[in-house]
């Protein structure tokens, strides 16, 4: 995923990179560039301690785990000093209808059989009477439903996929630790508030940054993680911003955090409110929430007082709000600056993306490390590209609002009512009549993804693929049957959350998958 540069001869060679803003992207994206890209450039990071960083995102997705492998960062570590959780996916709770729950599970729902995915064999069974949920063919679901989890990558001697996790941690702290890890002499901090940008005469790149202290910093490439204002991308080359409010109306979120709470479920959840929805997240020393709102429904005070009425827990702090704009640059790379993080856009943190589209876009960008002319086929690829991911990511955003059937507030009527853009619209029309969803290209969510979150919201499929029909009727059950005495039978014996998280770093996991041998009655069956 990531790659490592090699400048070679090239006179136009960028050999000063310079990032404005700390927090979690500026920091990864040092931590990021300083591997990828060696001693091949001197790397300077510009922040001021008195500018506060958002700070809410506590949640990530198994993605993540590219950045682990890549900086070589030992995992037990990172879990230890940001406090950390393990995530398996994002349990949803009063999105279709009031009392509806569903989780949105990481990993592989059920397998798959000749040229079909597993859904439509469950989707035949269904039709026939057989009332076992999607998730009862889930490990990562049914680990969740009993605040289980172990780290295993398949079930033993079978087809069966295994855990597939994330992070849910402390974001401040993650920040720290990506900072405090880097090579001595990488990356040079810069304690400083940057107060004009220059720009080139002849082709209006970023020349050089004042600080208030009256430095100059000069620099080949430019890297904004300066938050919502945009500070370079926007502030001195006007991009503009696509406003996606239309699709995504919540403009306004409260965080603060709660005592902890036991058992630490390993999942993030995500409660439709009345006009908005709250997020709760485990970490080992507190609770993480917030409450993301649409102003237009619902007063600030009226937003804070739900919230802290559903914590759970007592709360630590005073509530800390936040203003946004759901939306995206019109470009994330302009000239020779590029974008990350809020200052690249921002979709709500529903589904725990924004940390992964900074790493995607770090990524993508040293895959297309440009010199310094910064050529503009290049540049067009990268935002072609990054407009795909997000609009990719938007979309499946969009559908939890849109499929809903919830008319008990004027929010939730509006979302139903709303039009969605034609993609979107199409893969759910396409679902509800044939029961098909595909992936297209390399976009972030799976089918398995938007199969969990359109099921869970009551988008029914009106029939399976013919070929379903194809599998003989005993041998369908059997193949059924199996699958969900491997998932149950696996998840029972899985450690509890808390269990496995005290342990964490202090002792060698029983094996390499992270459970005792499999008992032998488990395979009595085989999986057709």
């Amino acid at each position: 995923m990531f790659k490592v540069y090699a400048p070679g001869m090239n006179e136009f060679a960028i050999r000063r990179v310079v990032i404005v803003g700390g927090g979690t992207a500026g920091w990864m994206a040092a931590a990021l560039l300083a591997r990828g890209l060696g001693r091949a450039c001197e790397i300077r990071l510009i922040e001021s301690a008195e500018i506060g960083t958002v700070g809410v995102g506590e949640a990530t997705i198994p993605q993540i785990q590219h950045i682990n492998a890549f900086l070589g960062i030992d995992e037990n570590d990172l879990m230890r000093f940001t406090h950390g959780t393990y995530k398996l996916g994002v349990q949803l709770n009063d999105w279709g209808r009031v009392g509806d729950s569903y989780i949105h599970a990481f990993g592989d729902v059920g397998l798959p059989l000749g040229l079909l995915p597993f859904h439509h064999y469950w989707l035949r069974s269904r039709a026939q009477g057989d009332a076992h949920s999607l998730w009862s063919y889930s490990l990562n679901a049914a680990a969740a439903a009993a605040n289980r989890f172990a780290k295993l990558d398949k079930v033993s001697d079978t087809p069966l996929g295994g855990i597939r996790y994330a992070y849910q941690f402390d974001a401040a702290r993650y920040a720290r630790y990506l900072r405090e890890r880097i090579p001595e002499g990488a990356v040079t901090r810069i304690e400083g508030k940057v107060v004009e940008v220059k720009l080139r005469g002849e082709d209006g790149f970023i020349e050089s940054l004042r600080l208030e202290s009256g430095e100059i910093v000069a620099g080949d490439l430019f890297i904004d993680c300066s938050g919502f204002r945009g500070l370079l991308i926007e502030g001195a080359l006007k991009t503009g911003y696509e406003n996606w409010q239309h699709w995504l109306p919540c403009d306004r979120a409260i965080a603060v955090a709660s005592e902890r709470t036991t058992p630490m479920r390993p999942y993030t959840q995500a409660f439709a409110r009345t006009a908005g929805w709250q997020w709760r997240i485990a970490l080992q020393h507190r609770t993480g929430n917030g409450h993301v709102y649409c102003s237009r429904f619902i007063s600030d005070d009226e937003a804070a007082a739900q919230l802290l009425a559903n914590l759970g827990s007592e709360p630590l702090e005073d509530p800390r709000p936040l203003r946004f704009v759901t939306g995206m640059r019109k470009l994330s790379w302009n000239r020779n600056c590029l974008a990350l993080g809020l200052a690249a856009g921002f979709m709500e943190p529903l589904e725990s993306t924004s940390i992964h589209l900074v790493q995607s876009g770090v990524a993508r960008f040293l895959g297309m490390f440009p010199d310094r002319h910064c050529d503009p086929l290049l540049v067009d690829t990268y935002n072609r590209q990054t407009r795909f991911e997000y609009e990719r990511v938007r979309d499946f955003l969009i559908l939890h609002y849109k499929a809903t059937e919830r008319d008990d507030t004027p929010f939730w009527r509006q979302c139903a009512a709303m039009d969605v853009p034609d993609a979107l619209e199409q893969r759910i029309e396409l679902f509800r009549r044939t029961g098909l969803i595909f992936r297209e290209a390399d976009e972030l969510f799976t089918e398995t993804g938007w199969l969990q979150v359109m099921l869970g919201q009551r988008i029914e499929p009106e029939r399976h693929h013919p070929l379903a029909d194809e599998l003989d009727e005993s041998r369908l059950q059997g193949f059924l049957s199996d699958i969900r005495t491997l998932v149950n039978r696996t998840a029972a014996r899985l450690p509890s959350h808390d269990e496995f998280v005290a342990r964490v770093g202090r002792l060698p996991q029983a094996s390499a998958t992270g459970l005792p041998p499999m008992p032998r009655h488990v395979h009595e069956r085989g999986v057709s």
